[in-house]
């Protein structure tokens, strides 16, 4: 079970990866007009996906589980890096979270871009991009965890979701 830390502000922090969820897809996207807490969805816009499409300028980035591993593996000493103190991520083929804790007065938008730029910075160390290509969406997610309950449910559905398996060191089929 997990508590909040009441010196820090626990974050549950998302990002995507380039071109993975364009708006209009099936999949729940949210423009920056309408990104406030509550906002429902974009509704599926087929025409609007392939516009959002042919603006893109190079092929959507998706992971390999040694990718998912790596990602895994890096988060804890760059949070340590930052001043922040790491409680857990999963890396996905499409996307990152991350929950951490950070003394009050940084917002979890600026870790969030922070945490991207390095981490970006170790896979390009290990898998280097061709000029002009980017490892990540525009954007993510940073929400406050204000309470246990929100806490604990965030925690097991990152849990769920980590390339490796809990406990074992070993890597889930992707």
């Amino acid at each position: 079970m997990q508590c909040l830390d009441t010196g820090r502000t626990t974050w549950h922090i998302t990002f995507g990866t380039y071109g993975t969820r364009l708006h209009g897809s099936e999949r729940p996207t949210v423009d920056k007009q309408h990104n406030r807490l509550g906002t429902p969805f974009l509704p599926a816009d087929a025409a609007r996906q392939r516009q959002a499409h042919k603006r893109m300028s190079f092929t959507a980035r998706r992971f390999t589980q040694l990718q998912r591993l790596f990602i895994e593996q890096q988060i804890g000493p760059i949070c340590e890096r930052g001043g922040l103190d790491y409680r857990i991520c999963a890396a996905e083929t499409d996307h990152v979270h991350l929950l951490c804790d950070i003394i009050p007065e940084i917002h979890g938008e600026k870790v969030r871009r922070l945490v991207k730029r390095w981490l970006g910075q170790a896979l390009s160390e290990q898998w280097p991009l061709v000029r002009g290509e980017r490892w990540w969406a525009v954007g993510g997610s940073n929400k406050a965890v204000r309470d246990g309950a929100y806490l604990n449910n965030a925690y097991r559905y990152i849990l769920n979701q980590r390339a490796t398996v809990p406990g074992s060191g070993t890597s889930r089929l992707a």
